[in-house]
């Protein structure tokens, strides 16, 4: 097959990392961009490469959402604001927890910097510091979506056809795989899998089955690492409670809003039921959690069977129940501090980077009695990483806190397939036609580990995308 047209990939983010996905797809010099995510890490660092916006607005003609976690969806408002008013397609459900992590960071941005202008001028310093887009830009964002359900191809530009597939990640993410035809009717199938989710998770389907394509994009986040099993989680979160419940301790859960919140509480909801922990109080500290769990609420095409026989058929709500109760005041939140354990208190942001997590860590890091569980990656450089490593003492919110608390880390809850789990999927998908498969989203020691077992396991044209290279399809 002699193909008449020029395909190349290019990443502006999520290569040799896990943030800031941004991958550029060109077809004869016409640009379509899969996510716009934004970087998280250490400070100084995220909020540069965040400033550095170099994504090529002039050419795109279509941008593709994935799903809406921040790292993929965060900078979607600067599209606009650099000239971009083309269309953002996604799923349903993708749109609209989208909508809501982008207008919640605008919120956060704007307190941020309101209280940062106010320490510089009790130091009589001068400050600069700006949010990077606004609500108003958030807004107009939104406008910009279409909307596509999954296995239904739509045209995005003129010879590009896109299609979603269920990632199996959170609620509404996809796959996309794209058709390039030419003008003699040859064709190239290019996949791209976002962040790919694991057989058997809570509330949604697995990940679906790709046709044959000839290229894929993958994600390698757990490249070097096996999870743990749902049944052993649920025996070690159990356990957790009922130590709790003898030290009259706190769990402290830092916990993404969208998802693992939604998949935390499914979990306590069916130990509770099966009677294997004690009753005591669960608190979700984090208004944006209870909106996303509405969202979960309207979105039903994207549920599991057992999670679509809960809802619709014995009308039993797996994301509510007795022991459990949702914070949303500010001063709620401050009144936990004051409440003698045992509890658990669930709140966001999952790497503990910002929101409320911040002071519950603050407040109880401290405390013997007291457990910080890790349910989820956490990047380089951020404050879950330092827990994450056991570092003795830890910096947040500028004070200085020696870590007492017990680190327990359940990696059962990720929402990433593992290597074994990634490499059982592709062998499910037919890769007869398989040129080559290019890996993104992964920190670049566990590339390289992960790119020998795939090759290992059959699949020898493997190859890690950097920065600054451009690859010829």
């Amino acid at each position: 097959m002699l193909f008449s047209m020029s395909i190349s990939l290019y990443s502006l983010g999520a290569a040799e990392e896990v943030t800031g996905s941004k991958h550029v797809l060109e077809v004869d010099g016409r640009a379509i961009l899969i996510d716009c995510g934004a970087f998280q890490g250490r400070r100084a660092e995220a909020d540069r490469k965040n400033r550095e916006f170099n994504v090529p607005v002039e050419k795109l003609e279509a941008v593709v959402l994935t799903h809406g976690h921040y790292d993929h969806s965060g900078l979607l408002p600067l599209l606009g604001i650099h000239g971009y008013d083309g269309n953002i397609y996604a799923t349903p459900a993708t749109r609209d927890i989208a909508n809501l992590i982008l207008m919640d960071s605008a919120r956060i941005q704007a307190r941020d910097a309101e209280y940062l202008a106010k320490q510089a001028a009790r130091k009589g310093e001068s400050f600069d510091w700006q949010p990077l887009f606004n609500e108003k830009h958030a807004i107009a964002t939104s406008n910009q979506f279409i909307t596509v359900s999954y296995n239904r191809p739509v045209w995005v530009a003129e010879g590009i056809k896109l299609e979603f597939f269920d990632a199996g990640h959170i609620l509404g993410s996809a796959m996309a795989v794209f058709t390039v035809t030419d003008s003699d009717n040859n064709t190239v199938r290019i996949a791209y899998t976002g962040d790919l989710g694991r057989k058997g998770k809570a509330i949604i389907r697995d990940p679906a089955i790709l046709p044959p394509v000839d290229y894929m994009i993958l994600e390698s986040t757990y490249g070097d690492r096996l999870h743990e099993t749902t049944d052993d989680a649920m025996e070690k979160l159990a356990e957790v409670v009922r130590k709790a419940a003898k030290t009259n301790g706190k769990i402290i859960i830092p916990a993404f809003a969208v998802e693992r919140t939604q998949e935390l509480v499914y979990y306590f909801h069916r130990l509770a039921d099966q009677k294997k922990i004690p009753q005591i109080p669960i608190y979700v500290d984090s208004p944006m959690a209870m909106s996303a769990t509405s969202i979960f609420r309207v979105h039903p095409e994207c549920y599991d069977e057992e999670t679509h026989e809960a809802f619709l058929k014995h009308h039993k709500n797996p994301f509510g129940f007795d022991q459990l109760r949702f914070i949303t005041s500010v001063e709620e939140s401050k009144a936990l501090n004051d409440l003698e354990g045992p509890m658990i208190i669930i709140s966001a942001d999952g790497m503990c980077e910002a929101g409320r997590i911040l002071h519950h860590l603050s407040n109880n890091v401290d405390d013997p009695r007291n457990q910080i569980l890790l349910v989820g990656f956490m990047a380089e450089h951020t404050l879950g990483r330092r827990l994450q490593d056991r570092e003795l003492e830890v910096k947040i919110m500028g004070e200085w806190h020696t870590v007492r608390a017990e680190i327990t880390q359940i990696n059962a809850f990720s929402a990433h397939a593992d290597y074994s789990e990634t490499t059982a999927w592709l062998k499910e998908c037919d890769t007869t036609d398989l040129k080559r498969i290019y890996l993104v989203h992964g920190e670049a020691d566990v590339q390289i580990v992960f790119k020998d077992h795939l090759e290992s396991e059959g699949f020898p044209n493997v190859h890690i995308v950097k920065y600054g290279e451009t690859y010829e399809l």
